[in-house]
């Protein structure tokens, strides 16, 4: 697993990049080498920042955790990103393995104008419903964006507040 640690407005020592490294090793036995997991820490007022995202196959695991230390920070984003893997091992299995999932994520550009707009462009291959809504509980959105399968336009699948998912068709 190839592994991007980033220190946003600081600078990260290399033994807590050590660290990182000996814990993600962990995952190492859910993921191809193929996998990439992107690490990035920041202080903030009273607590440390951690975000880790995973991504093997196209398919996103994500965990934002804050703590009073990094190290702790850590553990927890390592246990709620294993237990996204094994919530969906038997469904992910078999699509990564088809090959559904192939989103290509590319860094947001942010712009300081009037309004802060953070924008992300990313490849779409197509999927059903059904996966999109895997992939957005993957990743912990409320919404995500995806290439319908059955219709060939771009659809949106978004959680409800009554519990239930909801999909946005362009009309023709």
């Amino acid at each position: 697993m190839k592994i991007n640690i980033i220190g946003r407005r600081m600078e990260v020592d290399e033994s807590l990049k050590q660290l990182i490294a000996k814990k993600l090793t962990k995952f190492d036995k859910f993921f191809k080498d193929d996998a990439v997991a992107y690490v990035t820490l920041s202080h903030e007022k009273n607590a440390e920042r951690l975000e880790l995202t995973v991504s093997s196959g196209g398919t996103l695991f994500r965990s934002e955790e804050r703590n009073s230390t990094f190290n702790n920070a850590l553990d927890t984003a390592l246990d709620t990103i294993e237990r996204q893997i094994r919530k969906y091992k038997t469904r992910l299995e078999k699509r990564l393995r088809e090959g559904a999932f192939r989103t290509v994520e590319i860094p947001p550009e942010e712009h300081e104008e009037e309004f802060a707009i953070r924008e992300k462009s990313f490849v779409m291959k197509p999927m059903t419903p059904e996966e999109a809504i895997l992939q957005m509980n993957l990743i912990g959105h409320a919404f995500y964006m995806f290439e319908n399968s059955e219709t060939g336009s771009a659809a949106v699948v978004y959680k409800r507040q009554n519990g239930g998912y909801g999909l946005l068709l362009p009309e023709k």
